[in-house]
């Protein structure tokens, strides 16, 4: 069940053997203000190999985007990093700790699975808080600060069913965030909802984010949103996928529609869309 992966640890998480003595050497040697360090990355999906001996730095704090051609394994990348999904060969470590060390939290696509039908929306939230042994005043203040931040407009006594589609997904993101996540993962988090409700959820997110220095990777088939909302935009090859290049996008925040028609954001997206189109060719 997806929802495991909002506890701490991750459900299912199992630690890795230690590196070989090369990808030990590697793993040393990361720029500085990394928080994630991949090295030796491998999968394959029924023969084939998605990642191959692949290598990735994310800093801490940041806001990183994943854009790529179809099939490329974005979300399959962020599944692996998170420790949803197992790896064939590599090393994955947060601030030098693995996932299961590491305090997660992950917003899925389909917020209609993603939440507990049969509970309240403010028990959906305070779900994973069990999990941590915090006490009960810890526990409602953290979420009256989320509530204060997000600006909740509605009643979150209120069951999944009688909500719309983006206060599901408010709720989703909520809960991903209840546990004070040093990483926070987002599957497509706005792909199946309506303009209104993406403006609204983009514009809060990223000043929670960018207020908390949570380390967040975002996978999304939107340019647009791949750019807008990142300090980098991670652009990937197709299979086995490496590193294609990394966009830097320094805008200052909080970012709206209108930092959409800037100079800088036209250059970077023209610049992503030119690699995009480059890898899509070959």
């Amino acid at each position: 069940m997806p929802d495991a992966y909002y506890s701490v640890p991750p459900l299912g998480a199992t630690r890795s053997a230690p590196p070989e003595p090369a990808l030990a050497d590697r793993l040393r040697r990361f720029p500085a203000g990394t928080h994630i360090t991949i090295r030796g990355l491998s999968k394959t999906f029924a023969g084939t190999p998605v990642y191959d001996n692949f290598d990735l730095d994310i800093p801490k704090g940041k806001i990183v985007s994943v854009f790529g051609p179809n099939g490329c394994g974005k979300s399959t990348l962020i599944n692996m990093i998170s420790g949803i999904l197992p790896y064939d060969r590599g090393q994955i470590l947060f601030d030098g700790k693995e996932a299961h060390e590491t305090r997660i939290g992950y917003v899925f696509q389909n917020y209609r699975e993603a939440v507990f039908p049969w509970m309240r929306a403010i028990d959906n939230i305070r779900y994973p808080l069990q999990y941590l042994g915090i006490p009960k005043g810890e526990r409602q203040a953290r979420l009256d600060r989320l509530i204060e931040s997000f600006e909740v407009q509605f009643d979150l006594n209120a069951y999944p069913y009688q909500m719309s589609g983006g206060q599901q997904q408010l709720v989703s993101i909520m809960r991903a965030l209840v546990v004070d996540p040093e990483v926070l993962f987002l599957d497509e988090p706005f792909s199946a909802l309506d303009y209104e409700m993406v403006m609204f959820l983009r514009g809060r997110l990223q000043k929670v984010l960018t207020e908390r220095q949570v380390t967040t990777l975002l996978v999304s088939h939107d340019l647009d949103e791949a750019v807008l909302l990142a300090d980098e935009v991670l652009l990937l090859t197709k299979r086995p996928t490496q590193v294609a290049e990394r966009l830097h996008f320094d805008a200052a925040r909080p970012r709206t529609a209108d930092t959409s028609v800037s100079d800088d954001f036209i250059r970077v997206k023209s610049r992503a869309l030119e690699v995009f189109q480059r890898e899509v060719r070959k």
